[in-house]
């Protein structure tokens, strides 16, 4: 009984596996299709492969330049959220205080709030100082990401006992000394648990940037939704730009996957 569960279970993640990655198939094959190739046969491997499609594409794109903008905007934006949310969540844990707990609840409240309800009084009162401009958005970014990194590293340094804090200062330690050197170096987990959840976020985000960046600023979402209108009916070119888009997010969870893990099993222990 538990092999023909067994057996069972294992044809259906395949089946699984083969729906997930059926879609990639597509995309990658009939990138190196020419346009008459495509319509001979979308499910076919291509018969005369041709790398154009990419060379094309990455000109449109302006692929460089708006990777570029991406990893500018996502680091700076990822590093400045990182930076304030595990300050304000270490003050918030180690002073109690009824004015203490009332900040966490606003912070906890504000990720209830959608985006949408504050985007045009947002834009226009950035607008009026010129911060409509991808320094303006990574502003943005803290503001709307602040709250859940902050309810996270709040919730983590609850593990961490007080008495490192009082042995520190005993020894002459300030409290940046102590945050910088004892208690930030034990939060690695969580910082990369944030870290890789804002990063997903920010990188893929279309809605905010387009609402603030001009033209010369453009991230590879905001490239791919102009591009991909433009070359609908080109297939070839647009599905050569959609394989140049996602290359960038598969080498990050390449790269990050055991980091992702690492933070899920942690946060799940504590």
């Amino acid at each position: 009984m538990k092999k023909t569960s067994r057996l069972l279970l294992g044809i259906f993640g395949l089946l699984l596996g083969i729906v997930w990655i059926f879609p990639f198939y597509m995309i990658l094959t009939n990138s190196f299709k020419t346009p008459k190739g495509i319509f001979a046969s979308v499910l076919s491997l291509p018969v005369q492969a041709t790398t154009e499609n990419y060379k094309n594409s990455f000109k449109a794109l302006d692929f460089m330049s708006s990777l570029g903008h991406s990893f500018l905007i996502t680091l700076v934006s990822v590093l400045i959220i990182v930076f304030f949310s595990s300050m304000a969540a270490y003050a918030l844990q180690r002073n109690k205080s009824k004015l203490s707990g009332a900040l966490l609840m606003l912070f906890a409240s504000a990720m209830l709030i959608p985006f949408q309800t504050v985007m045009i009084p947002l834009t226009a009162n950035f607008g009026h100082v010129h911060m409509l401009n991808m320094w303006g958005l990574m502003f943005m970014y803290l503001g709307f990401d602040a709250s859940l990194s902050i309810f996270l590293y709040q919730g983590t340094m609850g593990s961490i006992p007080i008495a490192m804090d009082e042995s520190a200062e005993l020894e002459g330690a300030n409290r940046f000394q102590i945050f910088f050197k004892i208690i930030f170096p034990m939060l690695t987990p969580i910082t990369v648990t944030v870290g890789i959840l804002n990063i997903i976020a920010i990188w893929n985000d279309y809605l905010l940037p387009s609402l603030v960046l001009p033209q010369n600023q453009y991230t590879i979402p905001l490239q791919m939704f102009f591009f991909f209108g433009q070359y609908t009916k080109q297939w070839h070119l647009a599905l050569a730009g959609l394989t140049l888009s996602i290359i960038p997010v598969i080498l990050f969870y390449a790269f990050a996957q055991r980091y992702i893990i690492k933070g899920v099993t942690d946060g799940a222990v504590k």
